[in-house]
């Protein structure tokens, strides 16, 4: 395999994790939800509270996504496997 389907295939992989990840917390949070804070407020809280849920999923995820991709960059030279996704080119005039 040459460095572009290494690029390819580590973002397919990167992206499919993220979101494994999202929804994992988003179950989580949400049994958490259901256990401890639903018998605590009204009905009108409900819907506020799955909002909360997802934005605090998404941003579960975002954090694990990053602490794993730092991880993943210390640990492999980068360069040797992956082509960079954005290239920069001289614009002549």
């Amino acid at each position: 395999m040459n460095k572009r389907v290494n690029t390819i295939l580590f973002i397919l992989g990167a992206t499919l994790f993220n979101t494994i990840v999202a929804v994992i917390s988003f179950i989580i949070l949400f049994i958490l939800y259901g256990k401890f804070i639903v018998p605590r407020i009204s009905e009108t809280g409900y819907n506020w509270g799955f909002s909360l849920i997802f934005i605090a999923a998404i941003a579960i995820s975002i954090l694990v996504y990053r602490a794993v991709l730092n991880y993943f960059i210390k640990k492999i030279n980068v360069e040797q496997y992956f082509d960079p996704l954005f290239v920069k080119r001289n614009l002549k005039k």
